[in-house]
């Protein structure tokens, strides 16, 4: 157990880095994309500010509200969840007759869990990177959302009258999002059939983005403009950019295994997110989050397939809960060699918490619809596979190199995830 703390303590001494204070949040910072005036309010126009600028304000605040809900929970719960180094990976040992026995012939699966334990007074510890560029929300690429605004219903109780009123403002935003993320962690046979660990994450999150506002005017007659009234534009440009370092969502796991023969295995892993990233920079979920799954494992030879199942709960009253499943298998290619592949499922329960803006309908002088923006509502169901190798010494340290390939784009998801890592088995 002092080998635990030990590595406990390091962990901590190493990634407690001091943060770098900023002026706005990054949740705050996707507000400049809808600032192209300088009345301090979403879309104001610069002519006749008081007037006609604000009278977009409530369209567009709804919108903006709206893009940082979708943005920081899919943010906070793709970083919050993001898969974590098996807690069992490297050799398994069980005590027969008194001695370690091994019950494990490969290195293991990178992100699934096996019913194997680790074997009582045996460490699981190592460390890995995980790089995400997200490309895509529901499918949508992120240079291509659009949003359009529109005015506000000041005159005659017929939307529409005056005319005016059927102007619309469009919105065509172009973010970019990275992450990069270090994970430390350590897993700790209490038990030989018992296992409980710590996966401590650190977490870079960058924001940066352009948007391009334009006034479709109804009628040639419009007073809405963007510029000065001696230089008037239909177009203006917004930007944003910024960035956060810090603690993420420090996860607490636990493994029990129930059943244990020399070619079957069942278990079942609880894994407990914390809300100790900042959700407001993009660092966490916000909230506490946890995972229940049953684990099977085989063995046939060199060639171990594994299914995990069970919940995703979220406590966080705007994030769904999920029905989560991981379907694959390790095998050992060579001595020293050990492919792992995965199907990693998360299934959305529910309709979605966070509602898009309802579409507008003006009267006059004829019925049109006015959609608030191309985001698709769909549920977020996630698909992804994976596909990795681990390479272990003579010493018994181990380097992973994993891809992770969304299949079914729900949610904020990059085209791929790479994960690179070492742990050491003890």
């Amino acid at each position: 157990m002092q080998r635990v703390l030990r590595v406990t303590v390091l962990g901590a001494a190493l990634f407690a880095l001091p943060l770098q204070a900023q002026e706005q949040t990054l949740k705050q910072q996707i507000n400049n994309l809808f600032r192209f005036g300088d009345c301090g309010e979403a879309l104001c126009l610069q002519v006749n500010a008081d007037v006609h600028g604000l009278h977009y304000s409530p369209s567009a605040t709804q919108a903006s509200g709206s893009l940082i809900n979708f943005f920081a929970d899919a943010i906070g719960s793709s970083v919050s969840n993001l898969p974590i180094s098996s807690s069992s990976g490297g050799v398994t040992f069980a005590f027969r007759g008194g001695r370690p026995v091994r019950t494990s012939t490969s290195s293991g699966p990178i992100f699934a869990e096996r019913g194997q334990t680790l074997g009582k007074g045996q460490i699981l510890a190592g460390a890995n990177v995980t790089a995400l560029n997200f490309a895509t929300f529901r499918g949508l690429p992120l240079d291509q959302i659009n949003f359009n605004f529109s005015h506000q219903n000041v005159g005659n109780p017929v939307y529409g009258d005056p005319v005016f009123e059927n102007d619309v403002i469009q919105v065509r935003s172009d973010l970019n999002l990275n992450v990069f993320v270090t994970t430390a962690f350590v897993t700790y046979g209490l038990m030989d059939r018992l296992d409980v660990g710590i996966a401590v994450p650190i977490v870079r999150s960058s924001l940066d983005g352009t948007s391009v506002g334009t006034v479709s005017p109804f009628t040639t007659s419009s007073p809405h403009f963007f510029g000065t009234q001696n230089n008037p534009t239909l177009t203006a440009t917004g930007s944003t950019s910024g960035s956060s370092f810090g603690i993420g969502d420090v996860a607490v796991r636990v493994k029990a295994n129930l059943s244990s023969s020399d070619n079957t295995n069942l278990g079942i892993f609880g894994d407990v997110r914390l809300p100790t990233g900042d959700a407001d920079n993009f660092r966490g979920a916000g909230s506490l989050s946890a995972r229940i799954l049953g684990a099977y494992s085989g063995r046939f030879g060199n060639f171990s397939p594994h299914v995990n199942a069970g919940m995703l709960v979220r406590t966080d009253s705007l994030q769904n809960n999920a029905a989560v499943a991981i379907v694959g298998f390790d095998q050992l290619l060579s001595e020293s060699w050990t492919l792992a592949v995965d199907l990693l499922s998360e299934y959305q329960i529910g309709e979605n918490k966070v509602a898009l803006p309802e579409p507008v309908q003006l009267q006059q002088p004829f019925v049109r619809n006015i959609i608030p923006t191309n985001i698709p509502g769909f549920k977020d169901h996630v698909v992804s596979g994976s596909v990795g190798v681990k390479y272990t010494t003579a010493r018994g340290v181990t380097s992973v190199l994993n891809a992770l390939v969304p299949i079914m784009t729900g949610g904020l998801q990059p085209r791929v995830a790479f994960t690179a890592g070492m742990e050491y088995s003890f």
